[in-house]
């Protein structure tokens, strides 16, 4: 009896607990896993990524892109940017940024922040 309630309390304390993908666990893992080359409102090592959701890949104008990057024609998308952030090269061969996310709940907050933030 006791284990069963001990059991309830914890799935009930797990359902309240906030999920990993909410904007607010995106901004800090954006933080911590982009904010090396990456800002919202100036480009760094990397372009500045406010508004990146649904631009068009390598079109900041003060940012020199890759090649391949300029030629690929990709909008950034939910899709393209799971995929960007699992394997920059698989998507975009060539390209300059060597960079992965393994966790598919880490790649889903971030993307969630990067959508709020435009």
């Amino acid at each position: 009896m006791i284990r069963t309630i001990i059991l309830l309390a914890a799935t009930v304390i797990m359902a309240q607990s906030p999920r990993l993908d909410s904007a607010a666990n995106g901004k800090e893992l954006f933080a911590k896993r982009c904010g090396g080359c990456h800002a919202l409102d100036r480009d760094k090592e990397g372009p500045r990524l406010g508004g990146v959701h649904g631009r068009k890949a390598g079109s900041i104008a003060s940012f020199e892109y890759s090649a391949a990057l300029k030629k690929s024609g990709i909008t950034w998308t939910d899709d393209n940017l799971n995929a960007w952030l699992t394997d920059t090269e698989k998507l975009v061969p060539g390209n300059e940024m060597t960079f992965r996310v393994v966790s598919a709940e880490e790649r889903r907050a971030i993307i969630d922040f990067l959508k709020s933030s435009k």
